[in-house]
């Protein structure tokens, strides 16, 4: 009994540390050795802009009408030359005021259906649309850099890069609350990840805010896909190319307004992650795969699985052993630090809704969070299931 509760214990405390910190050290050491051996190889850049390639940057949006006009004028204030920009809009079921504002846009190409059937619909619907070799997708509420499609399209240089994840940054404000605050961190470690994975071999998904694939590697997506961005890049790495993770293309945007709102947030991706598991099944195959198999489970199963459920069971394990008579100085010690990273979740918990500038503070409440949503996940997925639709409430920015 002692033995199977240490074997138990010490598995699950390896798997833990293993996906939030152990993988991101791994990552380095992998990368710097990689880079100590091997040099980057040079491809042929575009020498004028009579040589850069026709890109339609892709927008859907639904009931957007409060951001219109502050995303155009982001989007034509973009350094990439005008007559090869295309700006498509694509407004399913938007019943306000969105499709008026877009009006005044004479820059901008709208395809607006009345029924509204989620992103993923949008998406699929859109595409059959476009004609351009490479399409750079984005949300309606999120502003990119100047520089954003011109370092995009440099990117897709490199043959073998089939998709390009640019950066997800949070805005940062004089004073964050939990859900803003501890976005913005999680975001600046997951971005860190993200740069490691793609020096490897290739970033692991892609994030909806802003990202860009070959036109001849979109794949229709089945219409009730939660994480739409996640499932299309991945099937393109699927099918032998890589996404490229390019920091100095970024889309800024505001966190969400509280902790409910990014409780809304959480929960389906979540749910869209265990549901991406099941859908891509055939990347678990490493023998199939490699070393793609292995970031992939490495960076995104674990965390989205199993780890959850055996962060929380780490805690009544560690009771249980000290029950069996095993060292207790040891064990109990493990136990208090436990019993205190929890005591700080719940201390961020009651600062949740103040808004205060040490955001460190919020670390472990965001982290606890984080996998609590995981569990709840598993809840919303199975209610939706004999839905074909992919419509979701989007969760209230600051």
């Amino acid at each position: 009994m002692t033995l199977t509760l240490l074997i138990l214990f010490w598995f699950f405390l390896f798997i833990v540390f293993y996906t939030y910190l152990g993988y991101g050290i791994l990552l380095y050491l992998l990368v710097k050795i990689k880079e100590a051996f091997k040099k980057s190889p040079k491809y042929s850049l575009p020498q004028n802009d009579n040589e850069l390639p026709q890109v339609t940057l892709f927008i859907t949006a639904f009931n957007e009408e409060d951001v219109i006009d502050t995303k155009m004028q982001n989007c034509i204030e973009l350094d990439y030359p005008a007559d090869k920009l295309n700006i498509v809009w694509v407004t399913d079921g938007s019943n306000d005021g969105t499709n008026k504002r877009l009006k005044a846009w004479p820059q901008a190409t709208v395809y607006f259906q009345s029924e509204r059937l989620g992103k993923t619909a949008a998406m699929n619907r859109g595409m059959r649309l476009v004609n351009t070799p490479l399409v750079v997708f984005t949300d309606a509420n999120t502003m990119l850099n100047k520089e954003a499609i011109r370092e995009i399209v440099l990117a897709f240089m490199n043959p073998k890069v089939g998709c390009v994840a640019g950066e997800k940054r949070v805005a940062v404000q004089e004073k964050d609350g939990a859900a803003a605050g501890g976005e913005g961190i999680y975001w600046k470690y997951e971005s860190t990840l993200k740069d490691l994975d793609s020096r490897l071999y290739s970033a692991v998904g892609a994030a909806g805010e802003l990202f860009a694939v070959r036109k001849e590697l979109f794949e229709e997506m089945e219409p009730d896909t939660l994480l739409d961005d996640f499932i299309l890049s991945i099937r393109i790495t699927m099918k032998g190319y890589t996404i490229a993770y390019c920091k100095n293309a970024y889309a800024i945007e505001n966190g969400s307004a509280d902790m409910k709102e990014e409780e809304k947030r959480k929960v389906r991706i979540a749910a869209g992650g265990l549901q991406s598991i099941w859908r891509l099944r055939p990347l678990l195959n490493i023998f199939r795969y490699g070393l793609l198999s292995f970031q992939y489970v490495s960076h995104r199963v674990l965390r989205w699985s199993i780890t959850p459920f055996m962060l929380f069971s780490l805690l009544p394990l560690n009771v249980a052993l000290l029950f069996t008579g095993v060292s207790i100085p040891f064990y109990g010690t493990i136990l208090a630090l436990q019993v205190l990273f929890y005591l700080l979740g719940l201390w961020g918990y009651d600062l949740s809704t103040k808004q205060i500038k040490n955001k460190l503070l919020f670390i472990p409440y965001y982290f606890l969070f984080m996998n609590i949503n995981v569990l709840k996940g598993i809840n919303y997925l199975n209610k939706r299931k004999g839905s074909s639709s992919g419509a979701w409430e989007k969760a209230k920015r600051a």
